[in-house]
């Protein structure tokens, strides 16, 4: 039997503290709508686009463009789904807490405590990536200390207040945002070359062509593209958790989703073109410096390395701050619909859950610690036990919206105001796509092969653990 309850009313909906905001017993609607606007937009630009993305060019050439084209259009497909759910029924459980009311409790326990673990793992590799490049800057400080510095400094925002959180994600996102526009316009000018001063004469769309085609390395390389960049497109579904704490949730989640479509577009398409486009896919700077330093120095623009280590650090932040919070919430729903320890549930006097994010931050604390002691080994077990994890929340997203929908229809429908494309065509389309992508990890073999293993073992055990917790429960009743 299912936790959340028969009715989807914003009483009665399927994380309870959204029936109280603004008391002590539920989270505050601390988010403005420029936090969730910033949240939406920022949410798709990860610091894998900056730092993985010279490899995936050097993969498939050109074609990596079809590659992000495939993924984007994944995404975009799920997250219309997730909207249609969301802006339904606004939750900090999000697609978790929708699991738990259309597919049974085993699913919303399994994903739920599943994206726990990628996200606490996360927190591990971005802090550790924040700590590199401030040792640059400032040697004297060891990375352990600046990880640790930035660990406990993003911790203290999260405990301050939901609005805390909300602005650092506003100024670091609106720093991703303008960074990557800036990119688009500047090397758009001098690809065409219209930009003045530039050291990059502009060879216009020559570079998709010109050195073996725009399939230099066969068009298996496109799906071999597909596993390097899947990974870097998560994160856009955070703006659907973070919608229950804001002032006008509906709202939020429908311009989200609206817009994911250009978000992608722009910053990902845009920027790989750009860079594609100004140097030769081949060029040995590409994966030396990195793709956008490398175009960047094309161009002539002075201290290209540093000005993108700050935006780095930025992105790394952002997803660090992100990753925290999105963490949290999900604890703090798993505890509301009894999956978790109940100390996670309850919040303070400034409607924080402070439970669930010490409990977060600990495992947090506990991967950094790991990934500096044991780099190779228990840190790669974790690594990639989380690694298919993204593609299984994509996939349960595609099944529950497949239930939901009725649902929906049959007790709310005044609340579909976000609806699937051509349901179910569209949403069964997906799913072909999510399995095919996980299947051609298996293929491909080495450590993707062990990415999907893990991660399924490590499912496995979460959904023995879920389906016994609700057999007792059920034997208790």
């Amino acid at each position: 039997m299912s936790a959340i309850p028969p009715t989807m009313t914003k009483a009665s909906s399927g994380d309870p503290a959204d029936a109280a905001p603004g008391t002590g017993d539920g989270l505050k609607a601390g988010l403005k709508n420029r936090h969730l606007s910033m949240i939406a937009i920022g949410g798709v630009i990860g610091a894998g686009l900056f730092v993985g993305s010279g490899s995936g060019i050097a993969a498939a050439g050109p074609a990596i463009l079809i590659s992000y084209a495939l993924v984007g259009a994944m995404v975009v497909l799920v997250m219309r789904m997730l909207g249609e759910m969301a802006a339904a029924n606004p939750t900090s459980g999000s697609f978790s807490a929708y699991a738990d009311r259309g597919l049974g409790r085993w699913a919303g326990f399994t994903i739920g405590w599943l994206y726990w673990f990628f996200w606490v793992v996360v927190l591990a590799v971005e802090a550790t990536a924040g700590a590199s490049i401030l040792n640059g800057w400032v040697p004297d400080v060891p990375k352990w200390a600046w990880a640790l510095i930035v660990m406990v400094v993003l911790t203290a925002t999260n405990l301050a207040s939901v609005s805390s959180y909300g602005e650092f994600e506003f100024w670091f996102a609106g720093i991703k945002v303008v960074a990557i526009a800036a990119f688009v316009v500047i090397g758009g000018l001098a690809v065409f070359g219209v930009l003045p001063g530039s050291d990059n004469p502009g060879a216009g769309l020559d570079h998709l062509t010109d050195a073996g085609g725009f399939l230099p390395n066969g068009p298996g390389a496109i799906l071999t593209g597909v596993l390097m960049v899947v990974f870097s497109f998560m994160g856009s579904e955070i703006v659907t958790l973070a919608a229950g704490e804001s002032e006008n949730p509906q709202r939020a989640v429908r311009q989200a989703t609206n817009s994911v479509i250009w978000r992608i577009a722009v910053f990902y398409l845009g920027s790989i073109f750009v860079v594609i486009t100004l140097l030769p896919w081949n060029a040995k700077e590409i994966v030396k410096d990195g793709s956008y330093v490398a175009a960047l120095n094309s161009i002539g623009i002075p201290h290209a390395g540093q000005v993108m280590n700050v935006i780095v650090l930025t992105a790394v932040l952002s997803c660090l701050n992100s990753g925290l919070y999105t963490a949290s919430r999900m604890a703090f729903s798993l505890g509301r619909r009894g999956d978790a320890p109940k100390a996670f549930a309850r919040v303070n006097g400034r409607g924080v859950p402070q439970a669930a994010i010490l409990g977060s931050v600990v495992f947090g604390f506990l991967s950094v610690f790991f990934n500096y002691m044991w780099p190779d080994t228990v840190f790669k077990f974790l690594l990639n036990a989380s690694g298919a994890v993204a593609l299984f929340v994509w996939l349960v997203i595609c099944f529950t919206q497949l239930r939901m929908r009725g649902i929906i229809l049959r007790e709310t429908p005044e609340k579909l105001v976000v609806r699937m494309w051509l349901f179910p065509y569209l949403t069964w389309a997906t799913i072909g796509m999510i399995l095919f992508v996980l299947g051609y990890m298996v293929y491909d073999g080495g450590d993707n092969r062990q990415q999907v293993a893990l991660s399924v073992l490590v499912a496995a055990i979460v959904l023995v653990i879920g389906l016994v917790m609700d057999r007792r429960r059920q034997a208790v009743k």
